[in-house]
């Protein structure tokens, strides 16, 4: 009869600690691992912008990928094709994570299923973010844009943004 009881007692923690994560994940869905929709608000580069989801706006950033900084060459171009794919339209969003210093990143889906991340990769706007992403397939559309020298490709040393922040107030000679 105790092993009955403890087993009760049991399935009811369970029970209620599923009830209040079920709860916390209705009230804060941004904490969700669930797929979302949300409408964008803010285009404020190619690969980040401002979301609004239940009242709430949140800046996120696309996962896997960074596109040139506004400054560069082919930023604005970036900025303005993630514009003509989302702006101002509804969105899904995918796989929501915060890092350690509080940036929020996830897979950003079109209407019709297309990840903008690899859009932007295809059109040779993006490099692959190779440490936040082990998708081998972000590489493989990278190296695609790269041998067709689309977009940022096109020119024979672009200069990934982690590299042009580091060096923007110095000499502007680069090398990849």
């Amino acid at each position: 009869m105790v092993k009955g009881t403890l087993a009760y007692g049991i399935m009811v923690k369970h029970h209620i600690l599923t009830c209040l994560v079920l709860a916390l994940v209705a009230a804060y869905p941004v904490l969700s691992w669930a797929d979302f929709s949300a409408r964008v608000v803010v285009v404020h580069e190619g690969d980040r912008l401002t979301i609004r989801h239940d009242g709430r706006s949140e800046t996120i950033y696309f996962k896997g990928i960074d596109c040139p900084e506004l400054k560069q060459p082919y930023g604005k171009q970036a900025k303005r094709t993630t514009a003509a794919f989302i702006g101002n339209r509804d969105i899904v969003v995918r796989g929501l994570t915060r890092d350690k210093q509080g940036r929020v990143s996830a897979e950003v889906l079109m209407q019709d299923g297309r990840n903008v991340g690899r859009e932007l990769l295809k059109e040779g706007l993006a490099w692959w973010q190779r440490s936040a992403s082990s998708d081998a397939s972000l590489e493989m559309l990278e190296d695609l844009a790269r041998a067709s020298h689309k977009g940022l490709w096109a020119d024979s040393n672009p200069v990934p943004p982690w590299k042009w922040k580091d060096t923007k107030n110095t000499s502007r000679t680069y090398s990849n």
